[in-house]
């Protein structure tokens, strides 16, 4: 039998994650001491290898509940619906790929102004940008190179109100 703190040792997780998964009823220990001392057995160890494999594919942790508490073609489904899910990320980040190429192969097109605020989103849209993705894009962006953002969104012709709007997002 394992605590808290030796499970979650042997699995390379935090002690808080082990906690978590109980609140969300996804691993219980097998027994408590009168101490309060969560204490986990091999059915415990063996239901978390499925955790933390599950959560290494990027399932939630309602979908890994319901893939461990059923069988047969509900998993499927939801693995199907998790394949179908990243295939639309790459999909995005391919697009993303693709406006970061075109700017490339046409660098002056910022430096003369000639792109502004609404060629950008036009191009972005064109490369098959949401919403969505193009704050996602600003967020990496900022993270990444702020002050190349900076330069960037000012390249745009955008106003200083603005530019300070899209960074904090």
């Amino acid at each position: 039998m394992l605590t808290v703190t030796q499970i979650a040792k042997q699995f390379g997780i935090s002690r808080t994650t082990i906690l978590y998964y109980e609140k969300e009823q996804l691993l219980m220990p097998a027994c408590r001491s009168e101490n309060g001392y969560r204490w986990y057995g091999e059915n415990e160890v063996k239901r978390l290898e499925a955790i933390t494999s599950y959560r290494s594919y990027g399932l939630s942790v309602s979908n890994i509940h319901t893939l461990l508490s059923r069988n047969g073609e509900s998993q499927a489904q939801i693995l199907k619906d998790h394949f179908n899910e990243l295939e639309r990320e790459i999909q995005n980040l391919r697009a993303q790929q693709k406006a970061v190429v075109l700017l490339l192969q046409e660098p002056s097109l910022l430096e003369e102004h000639i792109v502004n605020k609404q060629r950008w989103v036009e191009i972005m849209v064109a490369a098959g940008f949401t919403e969505t993705d193009m704050v996602k894009w600003h967020q990496k962006f900022e993270e990444l190179e702020p002050m190349e953002h900076q330069k960037f969104l000012e390249s745009l012709g955008i106003s200083s109100e603005e530019i300070t709007k899209i960074r904090a997002l």
